[in-house]
């Protein structure tokens, strides 16, 4: 079921919608634009998305890398979206109209929550654009306590980050992860990679 390709006018309204977003929450959302192309490619295939049969997403913001996942995802995969944020919640469900796609509204430590919501009990794959560098200490480490709970063995999960504060964070919870650059996007973007063991 692949997705289509959006027409400049609705890569536009995107964009705007994006930094409205960030303007009226800056410590909920991780930059003032939507990830570019090059930096969903690799977090696609950093995350084995397409090999994926249950995927959370954490802060899919406006759905450029949603689209993308749904885009590769097979027939039978879940895609879970977990957004607090009201202005991209009416984003997503106006604009990706897909069976195999569920927002959940509300925080990322309710990940275990919203993976019951949809007959779930874990995921193969956690991707998070959500900045940790701003969230509360406490709520950020129990987060990442809820998603590795959440992965099946094996599972993975990439946090693509501004600041580098997700990995002093993570690296307690899942032992060392890896890092890659992402200097194609604007702003450049650090993608952490965790495999859970």
């Amino acid at each position: 079921m692949p997705t289509s390709t959006p027409s400049p006018p609705a890569k536009s309204r995107r964009s705007l919608t994006f930094l409205a977003g960030f303007l009226k929450n800056p410590r909920e959302v991780g930059s003032v634009v939507p990830s570019s192309r090059t930096l969903v490619r690799r977090i696609m295939r950093l995350g084995d998305a397409a090999g994926s049969r249950v995927i959370v997403e954490l802060g899919p913001g406006t759905g450029v890398i949603t689209k993308q996942m749904l885009a590769e995802a097979t027939p039978d995969t879940k895609l879970l979206g977990i957004e607090i944020n009201p202005l991209y919640l009416r984003t997503l469900q106006r604009d990706i109209r897909d069976p195999r796609l569920t927002i959940h509204r509300g925080p990322a430590i309710e990940i275990g929550e919203a993976l019951a919501s949809i007959g779930e009990s874990s995921a193969d794959l956690v991707v998070s654009g959500i900045p940790f560098s701003t969230l509360p200490k406490q709520e950020a480490r129990e987060t990442l306590e809820r998603v590795r709970a959440a992965l099946v063995p094996g599972g993975r999960f990439v946090a693509y980050q501004f600041r580098s504060e997700v990995r002093r964070l993570a690296d307690p919870v899942f032992g060392r992860g890896e890092m890659h650059q992402g200097f194609w996007n604007i702003p450049p973007m650090r993608i952490y990679v965790w495999r859970k063991r």
